[in-house]
């Protein structure tokens, strides 16, 4: 079997920037308090009439000219998102329709957190497979539009953020790129961190009542994905390591999902990494949910952080609750 490789990167974020100090304005909250509780200091907002959609497709265009090629070369698309223009259909089939490409596959992904790398889970079996040659994998977010922007909400509200990553994934030599990917779930918890409407199991699927009650907002048990976030993040980054006989020592870097700093900094202690070799840029965007680990990646490369021949580890957790990683050699 051929192996699979990352052969492009990209990323796309709103011009606009959202601070700390912004929401000082809108609810009972302080710079301070955010910083210690989150590490993020600013975050990035759409402009009305942006979606998760749009913020991909330019993702898509900047990782498939990093890739070298044009996007008539790609086979398929997987979208990975929590925050659909719409209830249906998927994102995957506007980013085809916008990058002008024919009749090609077009799947949407919908493990929240974790969206990126199941869906580069997907790409990587169809590429080893040799179904496809070229598969375009994204991860986009449009979370402003759907915070609850009052003192009620704060713990939720301040972290999420807009903002969208995309790779390219083609095929490699054997034991070359992605070495193997890891993916768990746990339902019980479901309820710790979710959205609770729209849904078709309601119906209406929404109503005067549920918007009054807010459920059309984020909850979140914040102690409980804390504590299971950070006994996960090592677990399944060891799985990948033990899968490949390799150990945490040969780690080049760990790029995380960008949850919390005060999660990341957990793992790196529970990992016994120095801190940098965790990557971290949650303190610029907040929590971009399956955009996250496609942005830091891209910034990754972009600044040098990996350079051919370093082993990759990207590691995910969220609501579900779901968690994952995905052993790369660069």
């Amino acid at each position: 079997m051929r192996g699979a490789r990352i052969l492009g990167t990209g990323r796309a974020l709103p011009p606009r920037i959202v601070t700390n100090e912004d929401f000082a304005k809108w609810m009972d909250t302080t710079d301070e308090w955010i910083v210690q509780r989150t590490g993020i200091r600013e975050r990035r907002f759409v402009d009305p009439g942006t979606g998760a959609a749009a913020l991909g497709t330019e993702a898509s265009r900047a990782a498939i000219a990093a890739a070298g090629i044009a996007p008539g070369d790609i086979d398929f698309i997987v979208f990975a998102t929590v925050s659909p223009d719409y209830f249906f259909p998927g994102c995957g089939v506007y980013v085809q329709e916008w990058l002008g490409l024919p009749t090609i596959g077009a799947l949407d992904v919908r493990t929240q957190c974790t969206g990126f790398l199941y869906g580069l889970s997907v790409a990587e079996a169809y590429v080893k497979g040799g179904f496809f040659d070229r598969v375009l994998v994204i991860g986009s977010e449009v979370q402003s539009t759907g915070l609850d922007l009052s003192t009620a909400s704060r713990d939720v509200s301040v972290i999420f953020g807009d903002g969208a990553g995309a790779v390219v994934v083609g095929p490699a030599g054997p034991g070359e790129g992605i070495l193997s990917s890891h993916m768990h779930a746990e339902g019980k918890y479901a309820r710790e961190l979710m959205l609770e409407a729209p849904a078709s199991i309601e119906n209406p699927r929404l109503s005067h009542e549920m918007l009054d009650a807010g459920r059309h907002y984020p909850k979140m048990n914040g102690r409980y994905v804390f504590t299971h976030a950070v006994r996960r993040f090592p677990e399944v980054i060891r799985e990948a390591l033990a899968a490949n006989g390799m150990s945490i020592g040969d780690l080049s870097i760990v790029i995380p999902h960008q949850a919390n700093l005060r999660i990341t900094q957990a793992v790196a202690g529970a990992l016994g990494v120095p801190a940098e070799k965790v990557f971290s840029n949650i303190e610029k965007y907040g929590n971009t949910t399956a955009a996250s680990i496609p942005i830091a990646l891209d910034e990754c490369v972009e600044q040098g952080k990996i350079r051919k021949g370093d082993l990759v580890c990207l590691a995910a957790f969220g609501s579900g609750f779901t968690w994952a990683s995905t052993l790369i050699r660069w």
